[in-house]
C-alpha cells in the first residue's frame, strides 16, 4: 500500500467536493476539458440518484454486518468517471453498514504510482477498490473497476467490435440503471467472503 497518498476522502467529502465542481464547471483529473466537465455533472446526478435509491436487501446486509474484518477500501476515482458514479455510491452503503470498513476515496491522476500498482489490462481504469486489512497492513484483495456483469459485457463487446461505441456505452449506462447496485453489493460480498 502506498502510504504517500495526500488527500483521502470520506464518501460525504467526496459528493461535497463533486457539488462544487459542478457549480464551478470543474472537473477532478489532470484534463479539465468540456466534455469531462458534463460528465462530472452528469455524474453529480446520478450519484445523487443512487444515494437515494440503492437498497440492499435485508440478507445481504445482514451478510454484510457479519464481515469481522478492520480492513480500508481505498477507492481509486475521479469525479468525470460514469462507471465509478455508478458504482462508488453503491460501496459507500456497503460500507456503512459495517464499522470494520472504512471507505477512503483518492483521484487517480494524484496517485499515479499507486494507480500503476492496480492497473487492469495495462490501463489505468477506475473505480479501483483495493482492500487493506489493518491489522498486517497487507492488500488483501481489489475490485472493479466494474461490477463483474458489466465487465462480461464490456469484454464480450471490445472481442467482437475491438473498441466500445457511443451506443454501447449507452447501453451499458441502461444496464447500470436496470442492475440497480446488485451485482456490484454481490460481487462485494464475495470480496468480505461472507
Amino acid at each position: 500500500m502506498n502510504p504517500n497518498i495526500d488527500t483521502k476522502l470520506s464518501y460525504n467529502q467526496y459528493r461535497e467536493l463533486v457539488s462544487e465542481l459542478v457549480e464551478n464547471k470543474s472537473t477532478t483529473g489532470n484534463d479539465a476539458s468540456e466534455a469531462l466537465v458534463n460528465y462530472t455533472m452528469l455524474n453529480d446526478r446520478r450519484m445523487k440518484r443512487w444515494d437515494k435509491t440503492v437498497k440492499i436487501s435485508e440478507e445481504d446486509q445482514a451478510r454484510i454486518k457479519s464481515f469481522k474484518g478492520n480492513v480500508t477500501w481505498v477507492v481509486l476515482t475521479e469525479s468525470w468517471c460514469g462507471d465509478a458514479a455508478h458504482v462508488v455510491p453503491v460501496l459507500n452503503k456497503i460500507a456503512e453498514l459495517n464499522d470494520g470498513i472504512e471507505l477512503q476515496l483518492v483521484f487517480r491522476d494524484e496517485n499515479e504510482e499507486l494507480m500503476n500498482q492496480y492497473l487492469t489490462n495495462g490501463a489505468k481504469s477506475i473505480p479501483k477498490l483495493i482492500m487493506t486489512d489493518n491489522v498486517t497492513q497487507k492488500v488483501v484483495d481489489t475490485y472493479g473497476p466494474r461490477p463483474s456483469e458489466a465487465t462480461k459485457l464490456v469484454n464480450d463487446f471490445k472481442a467482437k467490435h475491438g473498441t466500445l461505441s457511443a451506443e454501447f456505452k449507452e447501453d451499458l449506462q441502461r444496464w447500470y440503471n436496470q442492475d440497480k447496485g446488485k451485482t456490484v453489493i454481490k460481487d462485494v460480498l464475495q470480496l468480505l467472503r461472507v
